[in-house]
């Protein structure tokens, strides 16, 4: 029953994002085929006469002359398809094809930064509010703490400017070097990682400090439970009493807290990958956005609702693997 309430969830959320993203742009009585081909007529690449041409063939190959309920239901089989529609730029490319090719990437950077920030975190912030921990660790703590008020973008720039720029430690931009050839070879990995390096940096320490500090908060207040109480009681080992009775009851809320904190993530994460000039989805976008390809950018901001949705959806499923009362509540 848990499992289907999730499904449901994520149903209905797929829904909704996909009726805003059907209808506000057709609040207005802008075209987007129209504008995307008179900014091309504007350029000098054909007349008036033949715009019209072009918007009416493109209109009805789209289904944009069918009447709107009509429209309305395509678009929603189309997105329970995953069918976001074609580029007008990359033609005759679909959104689903642009999306596919710079996916990794983002998946990459999302995946290794928000697990690494996510389990240094809590373990820094856990032992920051354990007693028997060492002073210099509360000091690293509070170190951490300071970049929660520095947003991962003007991070990513302070790391260009200095290490980039000024030592020219690692590369300032792009996925690999210019004039590597692509392969799977030892050297074009380990060339791929040096220009992951800041990136990541930017996305880890954009997100560490808020880990750490709220960590530390329900430490704090577990210490004073009956069960850690007993536990010491009993004569279990600290290591023992950390584990099993202080770190995993503290667990759960920042687990809640993932999930909500999943669209802030994946939104910095496409943001900064833009500005290191990564070929993920950030990249896509902007392009689209420059190019008016209304399109995907539509089939863009829906993929990231659905996506942040499904993963919220499977991390409220990690609960019952922390916490044996959710489980017995399901039961």
């Amino acid at each position: 029953m848990f499992v289907l309430k999730r499904l449901l969830f994520v149903l209905l959320v797929v829904w909704s994002a996909s009726t805003i993203t059907f209808f506000i742009p057709r609040i207005s009585d802008i075209n987007p085929i129209r504008e995307r081909f008179a900014e091309l007529a504007r350029l000098g690449g054909f007349s008036a006469g033949e715009l019209e041409k072009i918007v009416e063939s493109y209109s009805k190959a789209f289904g944009l002359d069918k009447p709107l309920m009509q429209q309305y239901f395509d678009y929603i089989g189309g997105v329970m398809t995953l069918d976001f529609g074609v580029s007008l730029n990359k033609f005759p490319k679909t959104v689903l094809m642009l999306i596919a090719e710079s996916l990794p990437w983002t998946i990459g950077l999302i995946l290794v930064t928000t697990i690494l920030s996510f389990v240094i975190g809590n373990l820094v912030g856990a032992l920051a509010a354990w007693p028997l921990s060492p002073r210099w660790v509360r000091g690293v703590s509070t170190s951490f703490i300071l970049f929660q008020g520095v947003p991962p973008v003007l991070l990513a720039i302070l790391l260009i400017f200095f290490v980039a720029f000024k030592l020219n430690i690692l590369p300032i931009a792009g996925a690999y070097s210019i004039g590597t050839v692509p392969d799977f070879t030892f050297e074009f990995l380990l060339d791929v990682l040096r220009h992951q390096v800041l990136p990541g940096i930017a996305l880890i320490f954009g997100s560490l400090g808020t880990w750490v500090l709220s960590m530390r908060g329900m430490g704090i207040t577990i210490q004073g439970e009956d069960y850690v109480v007993f536990a010491e009681h009993k004569g279990l080992s600290s290591y023992t009493i950390f584990k099993d009775y202080y770190l995993r009851n503290a667990m759960l809320p920042q687990v809640t807290a993932l999930a909500l904190a999943l669209g802030n993530v994946i939104t910095s994460a496409i943001v900064v990958e833009t500005i290191f000039g990564l070929p993920g989805l950030g990249f896509v976008l902007i392009t689209a956005i420059r190019s008016n390809d209304f399109l995907v950018i539509y089939g863009i901001v829906l993929f990231i609702t659905i996506a942040v949705a499904v993963l919220m959806a499977l991390v409220e499923l990690l609960y019952p693997l922390l916490d044996p009362r959710v489980r017995q509540g399901q039961e």
